[in-house]
């Protein structure tokens, strides 16, 4: 389908693509209709054939979606099947008791989480993925951007891989593009990550690049006594990683000066047990 409906005009795919390119309009964010039976449909765009459009498939629960949640799904889909891979969108999986996003292929699901969720939730969805044989990786909006600090409702999202080590991905539906947080690591006893950035448009191109994006690693520097001081002052605030530690050392009759070095320059996995902790279990179970 080359044309649309578009306020009730008949416009190009083609007019509709130079549009994008010149930045007067974001992919999809017009509501184009078929000139035939007036349902939506989608532009989708590709380097192999010309621009086209395509019947949006009625969504199952749409109007209770954000904005943020149902464009950047409609976006990413259409840039998958623009780039090759059989995407469709609210597919019913594990009999019925599992709605996939988008389901990229029969091996792996793309989750977009814009809504606040629960780590019950989430335990039960990718469990249900697990069962299926099918990979779940989730992709955030804004309300679970990454900052310079990870808390564990953000820590159920991440996930690894050999090229890109631990790493969380972030969707803005709105400027249209994937942004990927990768080699995430920990610091040994704070909340305080490092990371690398690499973004992607939501397009055919943009979704190859990710495919096929295999980034050298860089390496992190680490001041063990600051990490040493902000156990000291963990323990002497009475935190509860403060309590923690300072039960743990009496228990085993152990001072802070008698904790190794490595424990305060090592990086550690994000959302991993603290260094100390690690350390001190270990040494408990040998006793």
């Amino acid at each position: 389908m080359y044309a649309a409906l578009l306020n009730n005009k008949l416009v190009l795919a083609r007019t509709e693509e130079a549009r994008i390119q010149s930045n007067l309009i974001a992919l999809n964010q017009e509501k184009y209709l078929c000139p035939r039976c007036k349902k939506k449909v989608i532009l989708v765009l590709s380097e192999k054939r010309l621009p086209f459009f395509k019947h949006q498939m009625a969504q199952v629960g749409q109007q209770g979606e954000k904005e943020e949640h149902y464009r950047g799904k409609i976006n990413l889909k259409t840039a998958l099947i623009a780039a090759g891979f059989p995407a469709k969108e609210e597919v019913p999986l594990a009999k019925g008791e599992l709605r996939a996003d988008i389901l990229v292929n029969s091996q792996l699901a793309f989750e977009i989480q814009c809504a606040p969720l629960s780590k019950g939730e989430f335990s039960h969805r990718h469990n249900l993925y697990k069962k299926v044989g099918i990979i779940d990786i989730w992709i955030v909006g804004k309300r679970h951007y990454l900052t310079n600090y990870l808390n564990q409702r953000q820590a159920i999202f991440l996930r690894f891989n050999r090229n890109w080590g631990y790493y969380y991905l972030e969707i803005d539906s709105k400027r249209e593009y994937l942004t990927l947080k990768y080699q995430i690591l920990q610091e040994p006893l704070t909340r305080k990550i490092r990371y690398q950035i690499k973004q992607f448009r939501i397009d055919e191109v943009g979704i190859l690049k990710l495919w096929q994006f295999n980034p050298g690693f860089s390496q992190y520097h680490l001041n063990k006594d600051s990490q040493k001081n902000y156990l000291l002052r963990q323990i002497q605030m009475q935190t509860k990683l403060g309590i923690k530690i300072a039960e743990q050392l009496y228990l085993n009759k152990l001072t802070l000066n008698d904790l190794p070095d490595y424990l305060f320059n090592s990086w550690r996995n994000p959302g991993t047990m603290t260094s100390v902790e690690k350390y001190i279990t270990k040494i408990a179970t040998h006793v």
